[in-house]
């Protein structure tokens, strides 16, 4: 929930530098919700419905509280809905799916637009520290990817891209450890001679792509 405000914020950044027209918005994986309830409160979405599909008990109770005119939530998998939107997000979610390609082959029959954002997390530093193996012990992520890895991934399932853009969460948000203090200077560096070179070599910014 903390960091929602920041990934609407990106999400409303690539939707706004394409100039989509959007009646009906649609979350998979929605968590707690408030990443559409930010959405949902900004005003050039006032005339855009907006659907969350979560099949965690818990994340729905936490759905539930988060209702409102323009905003519903269902406990259910969409990929066994037969709704279709104007466009789905698929906010930091294959990565924690097992059949992650079968998963993202299935989205892409349930909107014209599809929205992912990719963390980063195969970078040279994560592979010299062994975090990959600390990021499927705490957060759950079983597939891990460069920004060529992530975008191969998509068309491999046959999506076409439409537009890419970095999200430095290191720059934005606070950092939570020590270690992330210290990144911050290299990471800002890095960051302004190319956002991909500095994901590759040590890490910090996911991948938000807009596809269809």
């Amino acid at each position: 929930v903390a960091d929602s405000p920041w990934k609407a914020e990106q999400i409303n950044k690539i939707i706004i530098r394409n100039k989509l027209n959007l009646q009906s918005i649609c979350e998979v994986g929605c968590g707690a919700g408030e990443i559409l309830r930010q959405l949902s409160l900004n005003s050039i979405y006032e005339s855009t419905n907006f659907y969350g599909y979560e099949i965690s008990d818990d994340a729905f109770e936490l759905c539930k509280a988060r209702q409102s005119e323009r905003l519903e939530f269902f406990k259910a998998d969409l990929l066994e809905s037969d709704k279709k939107f104007d466009a789905v997000l698929c906010i930091d979610v294959f990565e924690h799916v097992e059949n992650y390609m079968g998963f993202i082959q299935r989205l892409r029959e349930k909107a014209e637009y599809k929205i992912f954002h990719i963390p980063l997390d195969l970078s040279v530093s994560s592979l010299m520290r062994g975090m990959l193996l600390h990021g499927r012990e705490t957060v759950g992520h079983l597939h891990y990817f460069t920004p060529d890895t992530a975008i191969a991934t998509l068309e491999d399932c046959g999506y076409k891209i439409l537009d890419i853009m970095y999200t430095p969460s290191f720059a934005d948000l606070p950092p939570k450890t020590i270690k992330a203090k210290l990144a911050k200077l290299p990471r800002h560096v890095l960051y302004a001679i190319s956002p991909k070179v500095m994901s590759t070599m040590i890490g910090g910014a996911s991948l938000m792509v807009l596809s269809k």
